[in-house]
């Protein structure tokens, strides 16, 4: 095309522009002569487009001249990292860069025959082997790594984390390129090796890396052993497949993957929890449902979504049989859902099995939170305008509540109310298919809560700890009649029908309250106190006494003098002081063997409690009427004793009673005691991690 274009362009520039001239007795016009001219030119411009005939254009890339990588510092100094950092590190290895030559095109062109091909394209990629000394280790783990500046994705790349052990081993691919025994082991350093990194996106050079990098300070990370993983609420949070939440227009936006690992957010929290607590072996998973009312005898446990109208693939929604159209919707606060949705059914069982896999044991802990908005016009049993917003589980009880007028503490009407909110729901009518669990019945109650998690743990491939609930003193406390409590009679049946569903290989636990798991002190001034969980504590169906604790392991006051110091104490952060108080005990000692004085709630002296046995005492009081005595109380007499109780002991450290205790919580997850009367020592609780 372009031959014929430029050569009638020059024959005609010719003709207008050069005289006619004879050569050898012929005569050449001066537009054969520009015609020649703009053809020549027009054939160099068809050749460079085209091709010859018969033969295809090649172009090439961009090619580097050098495959040699950037230099590094010789003797940089090591750093020391304490805590978290970012650091840049030194290149301490590399290899030269690794070329890849494709080539496209080349083929005929459009009409065949012989005319031209498609033009041939060489194309030039390069690869970095290197690796990057970061600091003395060991450390924990790395965080976020920036590549000039950007956050890099990693899951696009091939990498391993040397975390700088005396005992670490040489790198596969450094002790592959350089030959088996010649490769350093680099110990104590820690350091990351990327293995063929693309460098296109990086204009073919090794870009300028920088590290999040994590290093425990002390021991403590080595010594925990078990942790709970929250929130308890999120529909995907714990799902391990990658969910995408559509947008409209054909866009989609991942719901549980909020990181630059490039995978969901379940799998970067446990990456990240067994590399910084390496010797966790028991994870506590929390799983929510709703409650909506204080009152029991009102109150509906469901399952609930953070919004109607959702639309994520490749994962729907859906718990005990529920889907999003059918469940109901968390309120509202503050313009956006106040909680988080329950875990959908198969995330959970996802989430089993990965923690399975990483050779954890699993706790399973159905977990109540109370959707009670503000503004609310529900009926407060405590005698209040309306219901507080948001509550704590342990408020829900009996309307009116003990101790106020009308109250059916102490009368049947408790047990139908208590009756209400526990449910009639059975395990024979509940069946799991696959990852789902239906239920043949119509209640939202809490048996069905606990009953359903009990089959999903089941069609999971089961667990190794299961709680049937935690905290809920408010009903614990509620009583039918004067020593009778129906909800712990309720608990007693729920443990058996777990302990039949799940199998005797997963031990059943109740969390109580701190101020619940010892006894009962009724704030009727009868001074009565009913060990009245025992009866829990003692079924067969009951592999351990939980305790959620927020014991304060110190007592210490301001001032030049106080109990502890003269005790001996040197000061508040004496860890033999502060380890000393798990046992010890607060609160005023009662010496009058006739109306002993009980000022304890929720007391620690666990080992002694654990190491008596569990039954109330009856005394005649001062009135000739009978009450109950308490642990911790001045040891009675023989005749002031019944047989094969428990035998009152002496708090080892007696406090005032007007001191107020400086309250140190610990944790929130429930301490798991042996229930054999042995004296062994508690397990304390674990530390806790977040999604």
């Amino acid at each position: 095309m372009a031959t014929l274009a430029l050569g009638l362009a020059g024959a005609a520039l010719g003709g207008a522009l050069l005289p006619s001239a004879s050569i050898l007795g012929a005569t050449i016009s001066g537009a054969a002569v520009g015609r020649a001219f703009g053809g020549l030119a027009g054939q160099y411009i068809d050749r460079a487009l085209f091709g010859a005939s018969g033969q295809g254009r090649v172009m090439n890339g961009p090619r580097l001249a050098s495959l040699q990588v950037m230099a590094s510092r010789q003797g940089a100094p090591i750093p020391r990292l304490y805590g978290r950092a970012r650091i840049a590190g030194e290149v301490i290895w590399a290899t030269n860069f690794d070329e890849v030559v494709s080539t496209t095109g080349g083929g005929k062109g459009l009409g065949g025959g012989g005319g031209a091909t498609n033009p041939k394209v060489t194309s030039y990629s390069y690869y970095a082997n290197f690796a990057v000394g970061l600091c003395e280790g060991p450390i924990t783990r790395i965080g976020t790594v920036w590549a000039d500046g950007k956050i890099l994705n990693l899951a696009g790349h091939t990498y391993r984390v040397h975390m700088g052990t005396e005992q670490q081993s040489p790198d596969s691919l450094i002790e592959a390129k350089e030959g088996a025994g010649l490769a350093p082991a680099h110990k104590g350093l820690a350091y990351v090796v990327f293995e063929a990194m693309p460098l296109a996106a990086f204009g073919n050079r090794i870009p300028q890396l920088a590290f999040e990098v994590f290093r425990g300070l002390d021991g403590f990370e080595q010594t925990v052993r078990s942790v709970t993983v929250i929130p308890g609420s999120g529909e995907f949070v714990y799902d391990t497949t990658e969910v995408q939440l559509g947008q409209g227009g054909g866009s989609w936006q991942p719901v549980n993957e909020n990181t630059a690992a490039g995978v969901t957010d379940w799998a970067v929290a446990m990456d990240q929890l067994q590399d910084t607590l390496p010797n966790v072996g028991n994870v506590s998973l929390v799983v929510s449902w709703f409650g909506n009312d204080l009152r029991a005898g009102n109150c509906q446990v469901r399952p609930q979504v953070d919004n109607a109208v959702k639309n994520t693939s490749p994962l729907s929604w859906s718990v005990a049989g529920l889907t999003r159209q059918s469940a109901s919707v968390v309120s509202s606060a503050g313009g956006g859902p106040a909680f988080g949705g329950t875990p959908s059914d198969q995330s959970v069982v996802e989430a089993i099995a990965d923690l399975k896999a990483r050779r954890l044991s699993v706790t399973f802990y159905p977990f109540l939170l109370m959707d009670i908005p503000p503004g609310n016009s529900l009926p407060d049993p405590y005698g209040g305008t309306a219901q507080a917003a948001y509550p704590w589980r342990g408020r829900v009880t009996v309307s009116p509540a003990a101790g106020l007028p009308g109250s059916p503490d102490q009368t049947p009407a408790a047990t139908s109310q208590i009756a209400n909110f526990v449910g009639a729901a059975a395990p024979n009518q509940f069946s799991a298919y696959g990852r789902a669990v239906l239920f043949a019945g119509t209640e939202w109650s809490y048996r069905r809560m606990i009953l359903h998690y009990a089959e999903l743990c089941r069609a999971a491939g089961g667990v190794d700890t299961f709680l049937i609930g935690t905290e809920l003193r408010g009903l614990t406390t509620a009583r039918s009649a004067p020593g009778v409590y129906p909800f712990v009679n309720a608990l007693v049946q729920l443990a058996a029908d777990v302990k039949s569903i799940l199998g005797p290989g997963t031990k059943v636990v109740y969390g109580a309250d701190w101020s619940e798991y010892f006894g009962h002190q009724p704030a009727d001034g009868s001074k009565d106190v009913y060990f009245h969980l025992d009866q829990l504590w003692s079924s067969s169906s009951i592999d351990a006494v939980g305790i959620d604790l927020y014991w304060p392991l110190s007592d210490w006051r301001d001032g030049a003098i106080n109990l502890d110091q003269q005790a001996g104490a040197p000061n508040i952060y004496d860890q033999g002081y502060l380890s000393g108080n798990v046992f010890a005990g607060e609160g005023t000692i009662g010496t009058t063997l006739v109306q002993p004085t009980v000022r304890r709630k929720g007391g620690r002296q666990s080992r002694t409690w654990l190491a008596s046995r569990g039954c109330s005492a009856t005394r005649t009081s001062a009135t000739g009427g009978p009450t109950r005595i308490s642990i911790g109380q001045a040891e009675l007499s023989p005749r002031h004793r019944r047989p094969g109780c428990r035998k009152a002991n002496r708090y080892g450290s007696p406090r005032s009673a007007a001191r107020q205790s400086t309250r140190v919580p610990t944790s929130q997850t429930p301490l798991s005691i042996p229930k054999a009367r042995s004296r062994r020592f508690p397990i304390f609780p674990p530390a806790t991690a977040t999604t």
